[in-house]
């Protein structure tokens, strides 16, 4: 009988059905979507191994028929990070990359369907002269591990020369078998994965308990006129069960369309630079079966436990009268009991093994439902205190006296899932400085830094770049390594670098009294230089470093160096790159012939930021000079990658989070104001102006969510600094995250409150007092 009156009791009951069926519908989306994560990390990993292209082994793999030489040129542009290849096969067995069907040819790139799109869009000339090769193909699905990835295969020639500097052979792509490196869980990343995933997914638990309920004073109006007509209190327990049942069946095939929805329009969106093939969203069907079992069930517990506040007789509902107070001792248990089982790993750290999952994942839980047995009684406990104000602020005062408990209901989600970012974002703001180095880039020098492939020519390469547009000034350097005895009899002894440069680019690496073109240089004061003060002898030989992949050694015939007479002195400094540089410094005068083909080059650039598009010049003219030339944004910090991983996904699902937030705030809106349709018809048939009507709905929702934000700030704070103590770092409240999440939970509520007023301006008509 329940399930018919939820799904044949008319337009009415279809129009509660349909919304508790979309609120449903919404939190099974998200909890499928959840459900899918570990196959979608999964796929990624796999399609990221499978075309892996750098061998582990320091073994050079031989020329055969079935191998292929591969380069490394990738890029960005506009911050976007570009993975380019450069192929030669050496043979008609080369191995084709995962996702091509043939090899381009020179001249010729296969690409991404993103990075096809990117580069006929109107405003990528930049880029278009960066990869000026002929599209002559698209990579398929399994050589990208996103559906907006940016990458391409071009056609390269000459490759062989480049081994084992830019360039590579192999006779197969992926992970080498028992190769795969096994990283060492770290005790606080596995920590912040665990509580991202509970705080992310309680406020979706939250939601579909509250869509259950929707329609509820009108379902017990219902259920007393069936008990006037003879049913007892246990059947009418068994006809709401099943109206709740109805509509928590009708939410999961809704919500089954959603995701199935998501999942194709998952392919064109990026997240935070992650994106994802629809393919990759498929639930694991464990997890789907035990979604299909919860929500149901939940929504029938939900639906007994909220009748046991209400006593439903033949001539009515005792909820009209004055309720009782709500107790309070009870709602401190779940918060309390949460710290109690977080206390025992308070200290813990990451040197004391991993932290107790199912004791983390229980107490967060707590602490956050916590917030939603609180939230009620501190809502009923202001608002009975409330009076005096204007005629909106006293409709809406005593609409929420009348019924605080579903006001409280209305914005429990989202003071659940701002506690839940507050105390995220203090434990990520304390343990940040953990997985955060100082790179020890000087970037008030240098803001860029450009490598040249061996065998380019430093001096036309710095010309160039010096004239490229947003570069302010360059300071260019090569460097060998020189030893006092030959390199392939693999006993080569002292070891010394030697480095070329002008005098200005000079005093950036070391300190002397005076220079001038021809001079050489003998630096001390290296931390790691133990071989200058033993090669530093008129007329000495070194040898330089050759590397040949051929011989067996790894090295070929070396250049020869005599070291000169009147070599200066000079004091090391760490150069713009940090380093200290030992050995030899030379100016351009005092390099013989044939020591520059032995040389790497490097080349430090300042760069003007208020030029538009300065770093897109430097890798233009440096893709220009050489396709293998590498170019890198130096920054001061660095965060470790499996940090980064974590925060991306926290604000990923948080985005989602945020927007089943707002529609399931909507879709509740929405169904209290379907129930009071009547009510203010009559307050306008009595004369009162919409404008007073709008402002007590206005105050009606600023009332409770102002309380549950307040409650959602205590909440997440002592939450995080919980989670601090756990992780042996010292509690600092990060005020700005504070009132940032708070107010994207309050900016979240007016946008709602917003969207709600057109339907509320058209239920404000006297002619909705009519009924048949």
């Amino acid at each position: 009988m329940g399930l018919r009156f939820a799904l044949a009791g008319g337009r009415e009951g279809w129009v509660r059905a349909l919304l508790t069926g979309v609120g449903v519908g919404l939190g099974v989306a998200l909890l499928l979507l959840t459900a899918a994560l570990p196959g979608v990390l999964t796929e990624r990993d796999r399609r990221e191994e499978a075309r892996l292209d750098w061998p582990f082994s320091t073994e050079v793999v031989p020329q055969a028929d079935d191998t292929l030489l591969i380069a490394r040129t990738d890029t960005e542009f506009r911050d976007q990070d570009i993975r380019g290849r450069l192929l030669e096969a050496e043979g008609p067995q080369a191995p084709l990359p995962p996702g091509l069907s043939e090899f381009p040819a020179v001249g010729e790139m296969i690409v991404s369907p993103a990075l096809k799109d990117l580069l006929a869009s109107d405003d990528t000339g930049l880029l278009r002269e960066r990869l000026p090769h002929d599209i002559t193909g698209t990579i398929g699905e399994q050589g990208l591990i996103g559906s907006q990835e940016l990458a391409y295969y071009a056609g390269g020639a000459g490759l062989a020369g480049e081994i084992n500097s830019s360039a590579v052979r192999l006779d197969t792509f992926g992970t080498p078998a028992g190769q795969a490196s096994e990283e060492e869980n770290d005790p606080v990343l596995m920590l912040l994965v665990l509580v991202v995933f509970v705080v992310l997914l309680t406020p979706v638990a939250v939601f579909i308990a509250t869509a259950v309920r929707f329609g509820g004073e009108r379902r017990d109006r219902r259920l007393a006129a069936l008990r006037l007509v003879g049913s007892d209190a246990a059947a009418t327990r068994r006809i709401a069960a099943g109206e709740a049942l109805a509509g928590s069946l009708l939410g999961l095939v809704l919500g089954t369309v959603f995701f199935l929805i998501g999942r194709e329009v998952a392919a064109s969106v990026e997240i935070f630079h992650i994106s994802v093939f629809p393919s990759y969203l498929n639930p694991s069907p464990l997890l789907a079966l035990l979604v299909a079992v919860a929500v149901p069930a939940a929504a029938v517990l939900v639906t007994l436990l909220a009748m046991r506040g209400v006593v439903i007789e033949p001539l009515g509902v005792v909820r009209t009268a004055r309720p009782a107070r709500r107790r309070l001792w009870w709602r401190l248990l779940p918060p309390l009991a949460g710290v109690v089982m977080l206390y025992p790993m308070v200290g813990q750290g990451r040197e004391n093994g991993e932290f107790n999952e199912y004791l983390v994942a229980g107490g967060v839980l707590l602490l956050l439902i916590g917030i939603t047995a609180l939230l009620p009684w501190i809502v009923e406990a202001v608002v009975s205190q409330l009076g005096k104000g204007s005629v909106s602020w006293q409709l809406a005062v005593r609409r929420l006296q009348l019924s605080s408990g579903a006001a409280a209901r209305m914005v429990n989600g989202i003071a659940v899932a701002v506690a839940g970012a507050i105390a995220l974002q203090m434990l990520f703001a304390g343990v940040e400085g953990d997985y955060t180095e100082d790179t020890g880039l000087d970037v008030s020098l240098a803001q860029a830094q450009v490598s040249l492939p061996d065998g380019q020519e430093l001096a036309p390469a710095a010309d160039r770049l010096a004239h490229t547009k947003g570069v302010s000034k360059v300071y260019a350097l090569s460097y060998g390594y020189v030893a006092e005895r030959p390199w392939e009899k693999q006993e080569p002894g002292e070891v010394a670098v030697v480095t070329v440069a002008d005098c200005a680019t000079l005093r950036t690496v070391a300190e002397f009294p005076s220079c001038e073109d021809g001079d050489v240089f003998a630096v001390s004061g290296a931390e790691y230089d133990t071989g200058t003060a033993v090669l530093n002898r008129p007329g000495r030989d070194l040898h330089f470093e050759v590397s040949d992949p051929s011989t067996a050694s790894g090295y070929g015939k070396g250049f020869r160096w005599a070291v000169p007479g009147g070599v200066k002195q000079a004091r090391s400094i760490p150069d713009p790159a940090s380093h200290e540089r030992g050995g030899f410094l030379l100016t351009p005068g005092a390099v013989p012939a044939g020591m520059a083909a032995m040389l790497s080059a490097e080349l430090y650039l300042e760069v003007d930021d208020s030029v538009p598009y300065a770093m897109e010049h430097v890798r233009n003219t440096a893709a220009a000079i050489d396709p293998l030339t590498d170019t890198v944004r130096w920054t001061a910090l660095k965060r470790s990658s499996s940090y980064d991983t974590i925060r991306t996904g926290l604000f990923v699902g948080a985005a989602c989070v945020l927007l089943l937030i707002g529609v399931s705030l909507l879709v509740s809106q929405l169904e209290q104001l379907r129930e009071r349709r009547k009510l203010l018809s009559a307050l306008v048939a009595f004369g009162t102006r919409r404008r007073t009507l709008s402002l007590s709905v206005l105050w009606q929702t600023a009332v409770p969510i102002g309380l549950g934000l307040l409650l959602a700030a205590a909440v997440g704070v002592a939450l995080g600094a919980v989670l601090l103590r756990m992780t042996g770092t010292s509690v600092r409240v990060d005020w700005a995250s504070l009132f940032q999440m708070t107010g994207v939970g309050a900016g979240v509520v007016l946008a709602v409150t917003l969207l709600s007023l057109p339907p509320l301006l058209r239920m404000m008509r006297p002619d909705g007092l009519r009924t048949e």
